[in-house]
């Protein structure tokens, strides 16, 4: 509190090891790191006076002498908290809770789970939501240093802003009613006022996905869609439209491959995923949310018109693919209640195809606990990824039968277009494009993913196949910067 040290965390030599990060002091002015006892914590904070510390680990929240010792426990929460603050006057804290995520994941992406804000007296008691009555998701706050302005971070509308709540309300206004600082098409995030009040400093960014296609011959990435931030492209089956989602505000569009003829799908606050063109072009169906609702599977005419939900009902819909003859839709979800399961079945993900024509929904056998299916071009089969998407799995309709592709961290299975083979990409450290042949079932790397930077996507980094089968890969071209905002308040 006195600026004279630096508190820190170590994650030791394994990054990014949550919620075991070891705390530390570093002089400013140079001098030897000190830890701080044997604590290993998620995130940290002073108190005001430097004589304690709260901290979180796991889905608790501590208080401990600036030495590490005399812990005691704060709260217990059903969601990972981060980002403890203590308030200025001592007795309150306020932190982030949500989710299963803990708090250094938090930037990964603009869609963060439902991270709420809490208090808590400084002796346990008098547990509350800060904001009870918001639906937007909030975190990531701290008091200015007279403690008069509670600054936060929110999603609203699928971006992230700036917001303030006044703590001591002057006679026309109420407590406690969030004011937005911030607005625009870029995410601000990690409010610090400064020590005199006079400043708001927040980290601004831009997130860009930007297509890039492999080009074999000269072993490099080329853009692809030049100047469109997008995921999840779709083709027409003449190749000359695309369909896609403009990242990061979810919206569903279509185009000509020149970049002509665009034209906007869908409208906030649904926000589009997986688009998939119809066989015969007239149609697009994708995988559609709202506020509040999980995902169902959408359909739009390709030239835009109302957008209808194809199976009625609030049950979670996941991946439409268009059958080859553009009869029915293959997803994954919970089967609806109506549905008959196999006889002692627990209930599951399971694939399932719905017949356009009647609206009737059917199971497919041996697909328990599997979703995110791809119907093959030749409709003779139906890939599938395992819960965990550690096995691609492959049902031959001519056999009735299930049978393992691939095994790995797989993400985003494509079939060619003469359904020989099926191509998928990997995250991790040897992240890399695949591709496996269905009669030899052998598996032979196209180009390594390692280098690329691919922290993008509302789904994940997104990957396919552009028409000519070469791969299509989203990169990260987002950019943060920092800015300082002169900030007058009353």
């Amino acid at each position: 509190p006195d600026r004279s040290e630096l508190l820190i965390g170590s994650f030791g030599e394994t990054l990014f090891a949550f919620n075991t990060v070891t705390v530390w002091t570093v002089p400013v002015q140079g001098g030897s790191p000190r830890r701080l006892g044997d604590l290993k914590v998620g995130d940290a904070a002073w108190s005001p006076d430097g004589h304690e510390l709260v901290y979180t680990k796991y889905k608790e929240v501590h208080i401990a002498r600036s030495d590490g010792t005399e812990i005691r426990k704060l709260a217990t929460m059903a969601g990972a908290p981060f980002s403890p603050r203590w308030s200025p006057d001592g007795t309150r804290i306020r932190f982030s809770s949500g989710g299963n995520q803990p708090a250094a994941s938090r930037n990964a992406s603009h869609q963060t789970a439902e991270y709420s804000l809490w208090e808590v007296s400084i002796d346990g008691s008098n547990l509350h939501p800060l904001l009870p009555a918001w639906s937007d998701a909030q975190c990531c706050g701290t008091w200015t240093r007279d403690g008069r302005y509670f600054v936060f971070e929110a999603l609203h509308n699928g971006t992230r802003s700036i917001w303030a709540i006044r703590e001591k309300a002057g006679a026309f206004q109420r407590a406690s009613q969030p004011i937005q600082l911030t607005a625009g098409p870029m995410d601000a995030y990690g409010p610090a006022p400064s020590p005199d009040g006079k400043r708001l400093f927040a980290g601004i960014r831009q997130l860009r996905s930007e297509i890039v296609r492999y080009e074999p011959k000269l072993n490099e990435f080329v853009p692809f869609l030049s100047g469109t931030s997008a995921e999840g492209l779709d083709f027409s089956r003449d190749g000359q439209w695309v369909t896609y989602v403009s990242y990061p505000d979810g919206a569903l569009w279509r185009s000509a491959m020149d970049g002509s003829q665009r034209l906007q799908l869908s409208t906030a606050p649904m926000r589009a995923a997986l688009p998939r063109w119809s066989p015969d072009g007239r149609r697009i169906a994708f995988m559609g949310s709202v506020p509040g609702h999980g995902p169902k599977i959408m359909m739009v005419p390709a030239d835009a018109g109302a957008t209808q939900q194809v199976i009625p009902g609030d049950h979670d819909q996941f991946d439409p693919t268009w059958s080859p003859d553009g009869n029915s839709l293959v997803f994954g979800g919970y089967p609806l209640s109506e549905i008959p399961e196999p006889s002692g079945a627990a209930h599951q993900l399971r694939v399932q195809v719905v017949n356009l024509a009647t609206g009737k929904v059917s199971l497919l056998p041996g697909s328990e606990g599997l979703w995110s299916p791809r119907w093959s071009p030749n409709g003779r089969y139906i890939l599938a990824l395992s819960r965990n998407a550690e096995s691609l799995m492959l049902f031959d309709f001519q056999t009735q039968a299930w049978s393992e592709l691939a095994k790995g961290d797989i993400g985003y299975p494509t079939w060619s277009r003469d359904s020989e083979a099926v191509y998928y990409d990997t995250l991790g450290r040897d992240a890399a494009y695949f591709r496996v042949r269905l009669k030899e079932r052998k598996i032979q790397q196209i180009v390594s993913l390692k280098d690329l930077p691919r922290n993008v996507g509302s789904l994940g980094p997104w990957t396919g196949l552009a028409p000519d089968g070469s791969p299509l890969i989203s990169r990260d071209a987002s950019f943060d910067e920092i800015y300082a905002m002169d900030w007058e308040t009353p």
